[in-house]
C-alpha cells in the first residue's frame, strides 16, 4: 500500500497527536492512595482522617504575611501582581518570619470544605491556639473562583500567598491540580498558636476543586491547603563585605555582588539588617571620591519577567536614595538599574540557588 505525500503528513500528525494525548493522559490527576514521597504532617496541624498529601514544600527560613481581614482592592487601579491581576490586600495583617511548611491535602469523598475547616479549628483550639480571622467564599475578597492560577483579572486569596509560577509540582499532577485548578465554596482561617520560642501561625484554606479536563478526577473533591509558620531564630551566616574588599573587587573585576541588602518578598523597603552593608558602601564612596557606581538590582526567576525587571529597578533606586539621603553620598555618583532575572549566578531550580540570584551588584563607572 502506498500513500501520497499529503497522506503521509496526515498520518504523521495523527501519530504525534496520539502520542501527546497518551502522555497527557498519563499525567492526569488520579485519586491518591498514599502521600507523595518525602511529605509528612506538621505536628501543629495534622491531617483530616483519610486524606493524602499531594503537594509539600518546606522553607527553612522565610517571611510570611498573613491576612487578618478580607482582601480589598488596591486604591491604585493600575497596581498589578506578577500575573497581571489587580492587586488585593488585607487592611489588617501580621508579618512574621521563621520556618514555613506548605501542605496540600486531597480529602476523602463527600467531605465539605466547611466540615474540614471546623475539624482543623478543633485541632488548633486543642493546641491552645485561637482563630484570629475567618472568611468564606466571596467574603474573603478577591476572586473566589481562582486558586493560584490565572491572570488579567482580580487576585485570589491563594495568590496573596503564592502564584502558579511558584508551584513546583509537575503540570497535571495531583499536586499541581490541587493548587492551580478552579475552586468553589472557599473557606479560610488564620490562627495563632503560642509556642515556647514564640507564636506560630497556621492558615487553612479549604475548597472544592472544579475541573473537567486533566484534573477531572478531583472535580468536586475538597482540597485543604495548610500553611504553618513556626518561630525560628535566623542563622546569621552573612559575611560583611567591607569597604576595602569592595574597592579591590571594583578595581580588579569592575563589579562586586552584595548579599547584605535585604528586602521583604515583592517589596522595595530596605530592611534594617541592611545597615552594615550600606555603611560599607558609603565608606567606599567616601574613601574613593573619584569613583561613581551603577547600583544594579537582581532577582530570581519567580514571577513574570516584566514584574521582576520593574521590581529590581525600584529596589536599586531605593538603595540609591538611601545612600544619598541617609549617608550623604552625592546622587550624581549613583546610577540605579534593574536586571531582573537576566543575569543569574546560580540555578533557579532550588531555594539555595534563588537566594544567590537575589542580590545587589555595584558596577564601577569611572
Amino acid at each position: 500500500m502506498q500513500f501520497s505525500d499529503s497522506g503521509v503528513a496526515t498520518l504523521f500528525c495523527a501519530a504525534i497527536l496520539l502520542f501527546a494525548g497518551v502522555n497527557l493522559a498519563a499525567a492526569d490527576a488520579t485519586i491518591p492512595t498514599a502521600d507523595i514521597e518525602g511529605a509528612a504532617d506538621n505536628a501543629l496541624a495534622k491531617r483530616y482522617d483519610g486524606s493524602f498529601i499531594v503537594s509539600y514544600e518546606k522553607f527553612s527560613y522565610t517571611d510570611f504575611t498573613i491576612p487578618l481581614s478580607p482582601l480589598k482592592p488596591s486604591e491604585d487601579e493600575d497596581a498589578r501582581d506578577s500575573s497581571n491581576n489587580r492587586v488585593f490586600a488585607p487592611e489588617k495583617k501580621v508579618e512574621v518570619e521563621g520556618a514555613l511548611t506548605r501542605i496540600a491535602y486531597v480529602l476523602p469523598g463527600e467531605r465539605s470544605p466547611l466540615e474540614v475547616l471546623r475539624n482543623y479549628q478543633d485541632v488548633i483550639e486543642e493546641a491552645g491556639g485561637e482563630v484570629q480571622f475567618e472568611c468564606k467564599k466571596e467574603e474573603c475578597g478577591g476572586d473566589a473562583t481562582r486558586s493560584s492560577s490565572g491572570g488579567g483579572g482580580h487576585m485570589s486569596l491563594m495568590q496573596y500567598f503564592f502564584h502558579e509560577a511558584d508551584v513546583k509540582d509537575t503540570a497535571f499532577s495531583n499536586g499541581n491540580c490541587a493548587l492551580t485548578a478552579g475552586i468553589n465554596d472557599q473557606r479560610y482561617f488564620t490562627a495563632k498558636v503560642p509556642q515556647s520560642a514564640g507564636d506560630a501561625y497556621v492558615t487553612v484554606q479549604a475548597y472544592q476543586l472544579v475541573d473537567d479536563l486533566y484534573c477531572k478526577e478531583f472535580n468536586g473533591r475538597t482540597i485543604a491547603v495548610v500553611q504553618i509558620l513556626e518561630p525560628k531564630p535566623r542563622e546569621k551566616k552573612m559575611v560583611l563585605v567591607e569597604a576595602k574588599e569592595m574597592a579591590d573587587s571594583l578595581s580588579e573585576k569592575g563589579s562586586i555582588s552584595l548579599y547584605g541588602i535585604l528586602f521583604d518578598t515583592d517589596k522595595t523597603d530596605i530592611k534594617p539588617e541592611s545597615e552594615p552593608t550600606l555603611k560599607e558602601i558609603a565608606a567606599l564612596l567616601k574613601n574613593e571620591p573619584n569613583i561613581s557606581v551603577i547600583v544594579v538590582g537582581h532577582t530570581d526567576n519567580q514571577g513574570a519577567f516584566d514584574y521582576n525587571l520593574d521590581l529590581s529597578s525600584r529596589r536599586a533606586n531605593a538603595v540609591k536614595d538611601e545612600l544619598a539621603a541617609k549617608y550623604g553620598i552625592e546622587a550624581a555618583r549613583l546610577t540605579a538599574a534593574g536586571a531582573g532575572m537576566m543575569a543569574p549566578v546560580a540555578s533557579n531550580d532550588d531555594e539555595a540557588g534563588r537566594a544567590k540570584n537575589r542580590r545587589v551588584v555595584l558596577v564601577k563607572l569611572n
